[in-house]
C-alpha cells in the first residue's frame, strides 16, 4: 500500500507542476500581447499551441467587454480550481494509503 500511496503523492506533485507551468505560460502570452512580437517565431509559435486549447473554448463563453478579452482571467480561475481539487484528491489519497 505504501507504493501506491507514493503513487498518488508523485502524481499529485506532477499535476501541481503541469497546473503551475500552464499558469505562467499563460502569464507570459498576456504579457507578450501588449508588445509587438513576430508570430512566426518558433518559442511564440511554440507558446501559442501550448496555450490555445486552453483559451479558445473559454473565449466562446460570453465575457468579452468590447476589446476586453477576459479569457486569460477565467483561464487563471480555472486553473487554480483545477490545482487546488486535483492535487488535493490525490494527496488525500496519498495519506490514505500511506504515503
Amino acid at each position: 500500500m505504501f507504493l501506491v500511496g507514493q503513487l498518488f503523492a508523485s502524481l499529485a506533485l506532477l499535476f501541481s507542476m503541469v497546473f503551475k507551468l500552464l499558469y505562467f505560460l499563460i502569464a507570459i502570452r498576456v504579457l507578450l500581447s501588449w508588445f509587438p512580437v513576430d508570430p512566426y517565431n518558433e518559442v511564440i509559435r511554440a507558446l501559442y499551441a501550448i496555450t490555445e486549447p486552453i483559451l479558445e473554448p473559454l473565449r466562446r463563453l460570453p465575457f468579452r467587454f468590447g476589446m476586453l478579452d477576459l479569457s486569460p482571467i477565467l483561464a487563471f480561475i480555472l486553473l487554480t480550481f483545477l490545482d487546488s481539487f486535483v492535487v488535493g484528491v490525490l494527496r488525500r489519497l496519498a495519506i490514505q494509503f500511506g504515503a
